[in-house]
């Protein structure tokens, strides 16, 4: 599902990642954990799309078999609009659109047809519980609506990797008890695999997997 080779990030003379390899499988619900300034959210980055590797020549990202490094810039912002969804700490909802808008975003971005990406979206307001919060804008929205919010707008295309980066950070602690709760449920609706930047340490020890970064490496 994900392979990544050899990963090196500099930023100047600031070697964030150090030679970082790392294997993850469908469906697997994998949490990345370490002090702040380990390269998690660098590696995320990478794995996303979102950034590339110092050393593309000698490294290698593969995702559902593709090497992103061998994209132009084209073809992989079109990958990663349909093979990946993003979770951030903060929602990155925009204030003036409604939920069911804000969701479709990323279907509109592929090109879906109006009428199927509002479709899509309801159902998925509706299976996180918002769909009588439809047409509330962001501000209208409680913390932990706007963050279910942004997970129904990661799920819009039916991705199979959703990538989220401290997605409970920003939330009292019984919406972010629901969340991680969701993240399995949503894995055992729609079989994606989550790959979670996180510094709570109840969400790290509900995963699959907890890999630890200390200094640009994994341990």
């Amino acid at each position: 599902m994900i392979k990544a080779k050899n990963i090196h990030k500099s930023y100047g003379s600031l070697e964030v990642l150090r030679g970082v390899d790392l294997n993850i499988t469908k469906s697997e619900v994998v949490s990345i954990v370490g002090a702040s300034g380990a390269g998690k959210t660098t590696l995320l980055q990478i794995l996303g799309t979102l950034d590339m590797a110092s050393n593309t020549n000698e490294s290698s990202v593969e995702i559902n078999n593709v090497n992103v490094n061998h994209l132009n810039d084209r073809d992989l912002a079109r990958f990663r609009n349909e093979h990946i969804g993003f979770i951030f700490q903060f929602h990155q909802l925009l204030p003036e659109f409604t939920a069911l808008e804000n969701v479709c975003i990323p279907a509109f971005i592929k090109k879906t047809n109006r009428k199927e990406a509002e479709k899509r979206a309801l159902e998925l307001l509706g299976f996180l519980g918002l769909q009588n919060r439809q047409d509330h804008k962001p501000k209208a929205l409680s913390g932990g609506e706007q963050q279910r919010v942004a997970v129904a707008r990661s799920l819009i295309n039916n991705p199979s990797i959703v990538l989220a980066d401290e997605p409970s950070g920003n939330l009292d602690s019984e919406s972010a008890d629901n969340l991680h709760h969701l993240f399995f449920q949503l894995r055992k609706e729609f079989g994606q695999t989550f790959v979670i930047v996180t510094h709570n340490q109840e969400l790290a020890n509900m995963t699959d997997r907890k890999i630890t970064m200390v200094d640009g490496l994994i341990v």
